[in-house]
């Protein structure tokens, strides 16, 4: 479910908050889906629990989970997030579309590149 690369340049716990924004964004886990133990998934990915705590943290302050005392936590079930990560990314999106307009490329270069994408 949850992979660490070792490699990547960002914190433990940020690859973790990243790993389960996407699960959740993309249906993978439904809302009110209780989240791995902290102890468990420590123990799982060979990592300090506070690392996980402090990843969990982060998903409620994001919104993505809520906890219930002495249950653990959930998913939060907020269909508003999959809409507000769409928007993040058309405004990334135009934000890089701007900059290649600048450098001279056309709207139709744009589209064109566009269309020949393979999905």
């Amino acid at each position: 479910m949850i992979i660490i690369d070792y490699k990547d340049t960002r914190p433990i716990y940020e690859q973790v908050v990243e790993r389960f924004k996407t699960l959740i964004l993309k249906g993978v886990m439904q809302p009110d889906e209780q989240m791995p133990s902290v102890r468990s998934l420590a123990m799982e990915l060979s990592i300090n629990p506070n690392t996980i705590q402090k990843a969990y943290a982060e998903l409620e302050r994001q919104g993505f989970i809520y906890t219930v005392k002495g249950r653990g936590s959930f998913v939060l079930g907020d269909s508003s997030l999959v809409e507000q990560r769409k928007r993040e990314y058309v405004d990334q999106i135009l934000k890089l579309v701007r900059e290649v307009l600048e450098i001279g490329m056309t709207k139709m270069e744009i589209v064109l590149e566009i269309e020949n994408l393979q999905v």
